[in-house]
């Protein structure tokens, strides 16, 4: 059994129980922050769609013209994030 070499102080104890409380506030406010997906849905006959990138993910955005162009270029690709954007044009309605 290991016997600690001193007892803590009542005001060293009040001050580890209040850093552990505002570390549990913290990382709750942080998760709660982060929680929600507030990006909304793209409009009608745009797509929205994250794909990996050489440096990161990278966003494809596009609506008209340009997304009907996106996703025929997608359309029969094996890329890591042409599937990603196949279902973001097929959830537009772009086939």
């Amino acid at each position: 059994m290991n016997t600690p070499l001193r007892r803590l102080t009542s005001r060293e104890r009040n001050v580890a129980i209040v850093a552990v409380v505002a570390s549990i506030a913290v990382v709750l406010a942080l998760v709660l922050a982060t929680v929600g997906d507030t990006r909304p849905a793209p409009s009608p006959g745009c797509i929205y769609a994250i794909v990996p990138g050489v440096m990161g993910a990278t966003a494809v955005d596009a609506c008209g013209a340009q997304a009907k162009s996106v996703c025929a270029e997608h359309a029969t690709e094996r890329r890591p994030g042409s599937k990603t954007i196949r279902e973001s044009c097929r959830r537009a309605g772009l086939r």
